[in-house]
């Protein structure tokens, strides 16, 4: 199934194909379903429903069990050896016959009926049937979606900084070992997460999140471990952990740092022993799931403040992988501009494909304390108000001009990029002392390139460099 056939609504209430190899019930029925606003098409036989389905994008195959040729398990069988389709099946069985329509659920029919057919029920099972249906193919869709936004392409970067954690992710992802994942709030480490598991052998599997500060003790227990009905007020049935909905595939826990002490000693067990119990139960459960964590504080210090326990803290960081802030990776804010841009031009339809040299100035001079997550907000935000095929100054947050008029960053109209880039350069050093390590660090580039930049510069004026330049007169490299 095509990502636009996913979306697509079906005409009418619906497209059903009828299989029967009786002629009159094959044409009652589908003069019955027409009259209640269904596209129909029918087929004598399961050979030549295959055939049909080729040609008739039905949301619903309704079919007999008993056929020449090919009865319906069989035709079921087929179906289901071709999942991207998402077509339902309800089965129709004579009264009596009903084991051979369990036969039929249990290789994956939605329901079935037996003849001869109440008119009412008919059409409260399919309709019924087709509900679910849709949803299935309302989940693929967001599937896809998932898919899409999660890729590894996704995580802009070509700072050295950045290309190391490719290179982590890279080498990390094939193996079933805990990841830790550290850096300030906005630096993309859920992304990192999912493309921790979508490079996994357990893609196909589910990649489950929970944000563990936003819950109190006794409802994150729950989130994680699922309750059994009646553990607590309000708990009206049994329900499923996140540690059960991530089975054979990922669990990320983002704010790992937020969870009390209580909850700790619990999750070091399911990490040790892969095994845990459901609030209010007695059962041990077992599951087969890799756990991927993050966290925007610095654990070291609270687990020697003896606020987070040591032995947890080593069971999370087997690996750790830290993503640098927006501020030490300034060369790749371009890159992450166009990406936004792109996307939320898309997403809104808007004829957007610039930005003017004004606004850049901005958003290159800008901190970022939001990091990547503020600069993505920023261009949505931008993309929407633009009238025209540019974004403007006036199209930003003023939290930017403000912060520009407080700095010496040249905003002004017509500022190249390799004006923007030879500032940042020279004040990066200025602030470091004119140890060109240190800036090459900040800037997210290399000592080389530096090295490279001020020969090409040659003698800048020194209002721009006083600090470059140690008291012989010679750059610093330490």
């Amino acid at each position: 199934m095509t990502d636009e056939q996913a979306q697509r609504p079906s005409p009418g209430k619906g497209r059903i194909l009828i299989v029967d190899d009786e002629a009159n019930a094959r044409s009652a029925l589908a003069e019955i379903l027409k009259e209640e606003g269904y596209v129909v098409e029918t087929a004598a036989d399961g050979f030549k429903a295959l055939a049909k389905v080729e040609e008739f994008d039905a949301d619903l195959v309704l079919t007999d069990l008993k056929m020449p040729r090919m009865d319906g398990v069989e035709l079921l069988r087929r179906l289901r050896l071709e999942p991207e389709r998402e077509i339902g099946v309800v089965v129709m069985t004579a009264f009596g016959a009903v084991e051979t329509a369990v036969t039929a659920m249990r290789e994956g029919a939605i329901d079935y009926l037996t003849k001869p057919l109440n008119t009412d029920e008919l059409l409260l099972v399919l309709e019924r049937a087709l509900d679910g249906v849709r949803l299935r193919h309302e989940a693929s869709h967001l599937r896809a979606q998932l898919r899409e936004r999660y890729r590894f392409e996704n995580i802009i970067g070509s700072s050295p900084e950045m290309q190391q954690v490719f290179k982590s992710v890279a080498q990390v992802a094939p193996s079933r070992a805990t990841v830790l994942i550290t850096g300030e709030s906005g630096t993309g480490k859920e992304l990192v997460a999912a493309a921790l598991h979508h490079r996994s052998p357990r893609a196909t599997g589910p990649f489950v999140r929970l944000h563990c500060a936003a819950l109190a003790e006794t409802l994150l227990e729950s989130e994680l471990f699922g309750h059994e009905r009646g553990a607590f007020t309000g708990a009206d049935r049994r329900r499923e952990g996140r540690f059960e909905q991530a089975s054979g595939g990922t669990l990320f826990l983002d704010e790992i740092g937020d969870i009390s002490q209580g909850i700790q000693v619990k999750l070091l067990r399911a990490l040790q022993e892969r095994e845990f119990e459901r609030v209010g139960s007695n059962q041990t459960l077992r599951v087969d799931v890799r756990v991927v964590t993050a966290t925007n504080r610095d654990l070291k210090e609270m687990v020697a403040a003896g606020k987070f326990r040591e032995d947890l803290y080593y069971r999370l960081n087997v690996i750790n992988i830290q993503l640098p802030p927006l501020r030490r990776r300034i060369s790749d804010i371009p890159a992450l501009i166009e990406h936004f841009l792109k996307r939320f031009a898309k997403e809104n339809e808007k004829a957007v494909t610039r930005v003017s040299d004004a606004a850049l100035a901005l958003l290159v001079g800008y901190p970022w304390p939001g990091n990547v997550r503020e600069i993505e907000n920023v261009i949505e935000r931008a993309v929407v108000l633009a009238e025209g095929d540019s974004i403007e100054v006036m199209h930003l947050p003023s939290e930017l001009t403000a912060s520009s008029r407080k700095s010496s960053v040249p905003s002004v109209p017509g500022a190249t990029m390799e004006e923007l880039e030879r500032y940042a350069i020279l004040k990066t050093l200025e602030s470091v002392g004119g140890s060109t390590g240190k800036a090459a660090e900040m800037l997210g580039i290399s000592v080389r390139k530096i090295q490279y930049k001020l020969q090409e510069y040659g003698a800048a004026p020194k209002s721009q460099t006083p600090a470059v330049q140690n008291e012989h007169g010679a750059i610093s490299d330490e």
